[in-house]
């Protein structure tokens, strides 16, 4: 349990520091959290392997739907490197929300999954919009496409982990679980 909530407390402190960082012209601080917290709870992790799968698979669909809301010009991010087709803040964003999946939110089924990611995503993205990291040019369609978007990628994450996982559903681990 207390593995769970450390995992959600990092989570939002490195949330935190991408949005600030890119807000005030510093996105390296975000991608220095989200790297700091993703490899803690990777050295923490009874799920290793899994947790690769999911980084691996949430940086990739963040750097195609990130990518497509910024080329669409839906979405104004701060702090973007031309190179890249999404800012590497929000990427790192993506690997350390995929470190949540078999951790704190490990209780996750895909139906609730759908409904995290269709509320949960474009709130996220409204308030890193108040806080000046990004700008919502179109609100309408980036708001309808970010909770389509997360929906179906916080649903696919899950399937993933219960896939990496051996098809077996998951409870959150205690620190210390076996690895």
């Amino acid at each position: 349990m207390m593995h769970a909530f450390a995992n959600f407390a990092g989570f939002q402190i490195a949330w935190w520091a991408c949005a600030l960082g890119a807000a005030h012209g510093a996105s390296w601080i975000g991608v220095v959290a989200c790297v700091a917290f993703v490899a803690l709870q990777w050295c923490a992790s009874a799920r290793r392997r899994a947790d690769a799968w999911l980084v691996g698979c949430a940086v990739l669909t963040g750097l195609v739907f990130d990518g497509l809301l910024s080329q669409l010009g839906w979405i104004d991010y701060r702090g973007s490197i031309a190179a890249l087709p999404a800012p590497a803040w929000i990427l790192a964003l993506w690997a350390a929300f995929a470190m949540t999946i078999n951790h704190s939110l490990a209780w996750l089924r895909p139906a609730m999954a759908i409904v995290l990611g269709a509320v949960g995503g474009p709130l996220a993205y409204v308030g890193a919009q108040r806080l000046g990291a990004i700008e919502l040019v179109a609100s309408v369609q980036a708001t309808i496409a970010l909770a389509i978007g997360w929906a179906i990628a916080t649903c696919a994450l899950t399937l993933v982990a219960r896939h990496a996982r051996g098809g077996a559903v998951s409870r959150p681990l205690a620190m210390g679980g076996s690895r």
